[in-house]
């Protein structure tokens, strides 16, 4: 099983319903409405945790819901907020909407948050509601629903360097040389069956993060071996080190395996073809890779890369790669560290254009009506309660509907749909 997909289920709280209530107390006439409000909603936010590495327990918990606000009370008591509801996720998880595939956030650093569900808001109490011509109101509202949607998770590997290339060329071994992880090696193809990740330290303050991607074959890219689950983790990479079994003893030509790799990661992902390579010939312990080494050298010096000879089993090389990485890193860290600079200096003030409450549009024989604070209204109507009905007929007039449903030719009769709520149109 993967565990770096996930499909689930988020619900905020529900907003908690206003109360209808009048001060009685003995001395005290006329006391007059005293409903509190609801309290708001939970939020169900995400959360980035250093400490997680994967999906499982989104996987096996697939249904999320923050508390809902408390009900008003009596003596203007306002009811309590929900609590909100954190997830927490490992570092590099994306968040789509499931219906959409709309990319919600990117929690690619510790710590960072995202609201993916927003708590409702309370109804108002009937205090809200008195007037010098409404006295005594007996309507309060309802309690706005709290956001619910269907979201997929995908976790993609952070890592500065990807190490990339055929199985049993190495790669694994090459991790475990440089750093203190501990992937499974074997002597057979797909013995690493899930990307790992290491930490190289060259020096004190000097370090960079790898990560082994397992799978590539020809074919990778519509699904062949284990492509297409592993190619995705390569896109947050800085730099490849495309490792090359140079002794060819898997009875392939070294300079096919590497032209084979790098269309399987063009065809996925054309950009990611453009990301820096450093070129690991390994297994030189063999002498069948130091018979190939020449002509190796001068195919990548042709090809305007270097290449580097390696023993991961021996450590010969190994150093000297992993310096060349390291200054790569620094350049490459300096230029996207412009780019950043440059980005915030030319950011300029959005203005919020007002949009229109609500639009309509014509579907079949009745006229739709959307708009978040036309649907706010009809859900937070207590539809059992008269008093609340007109108020919403009079909050929907102070909008402007009847008079645009006018416009737009509704007549009498013409059902009028907002949310799940349906009624005949009568002209004012």
């Amino acid at each position: 099983m993967h565990l770096d997909k996930a499909k689930i289920h988020v619900k905020a709280g529900d907003g908690g319903n206003g109360c209808i209530s009048f001060r009685r107390e003995k001395f005290v006439p006329r006391g007059g409405p005293d409903g509190g409000d609801g309290g708001k909603g939970g939020d169900v936010i995400f959360e980035a945790s250093p400490h997680l590495s994967t999906l499982i327990d989104q996987i096996y918990t697939q249904h999320y819901r923050a508390q809902n606000g408390q009900h008003g009370k009596g003596k203007l008591r306002h009811g309590k907020s929900g609590e909100d509801l954190i997830v927490k996720v490992p570092v590099g998880t994306i968040i789509r909407d499931a219906e959409t595939g709309e990319v919600i956030a990117d929690l690619d650093e510790p710590g960072k948050k995202a609201l993916v569900a927003r708590g409702g808001i309370g109804g108002r109490g009937n205090a809200h509601f008195k007037s010098s011509t409404y006295q005594a109101p007996r309507v309060a509202e309802k309690g706005e629903p709290g956001e619910e949607r269907w979201l997929e998770l995908e976790l993609k590997l952070i890592a500065d360097v990807g190490l990339v290339g055929f199985p049993n060329v190495g790669k694994s071994s090459l991790l475990a040389r440089i750093s203190a992880a501990r992937p499974k090696i074997a002597g057979y193809p797909f013995t690493t069956l899930s990307p790992n990740l290491g930490v190289v330290r060259l020096a004190p303050e000097k370090s960079f993060v790898v990560a082994d991607i397992p799978g590539l074959i020809e074919g990778a890219h519509e699904g062949a071996g284990l492509g297409d689950e592993f190619l995705r983790h390569i896109e947050r990479t800085k730099l490849l080190i495309h490792v090359i079994d140079a002794s060819g003893c898997e009875g392939r030509d070294p300079i096919e395996d590497y032209r084979v790799i790098n269309r399987e990661i063009s065809l996925y992902d054309p950009r990611l073809s453009r990301l820096p390579q450093l070129i690991a010939l390994n297994k030189i312990d063999l002498p069948l890779a130091r018979e190939n080494l020449p002509r190796l050298i001068e195919f990548f010096r042709k090809e305007g890369k270097k290449a580097f000879p390696i023993s991961a089993l021996t450590g010969e090389g190994v150093r000297e790669l992993l310096w060349a990485t390291y200054g790569l890193l620094e350049r490459i860290n300096e230029v996207l560290a412009r780019r950043r600079e440059r980005r915030r200096f030319s950011e300029t003030r959005v203005i919020k254009r007002k949009s229109p409450p609500f639009t309509i549009r014509k579907e079949g024989g009745k006229f739709v009506v959307e708009g978040e604070k036309v649907k706010r209204a009809v859900v937070m109507t207590d539809f059992e309660n008269d008093e609340a009905i007109m108020l919403l007929h009079r909050k929907l007039r102070s909008l402007g509907l009847y008079s645009a449903l006018k416009r737009v030719g509704a007549k009498e009769g013409d059902v009028i749909q907002i949310g799940d709520l349906e009624f005949d149109y009568t002209p004012e």
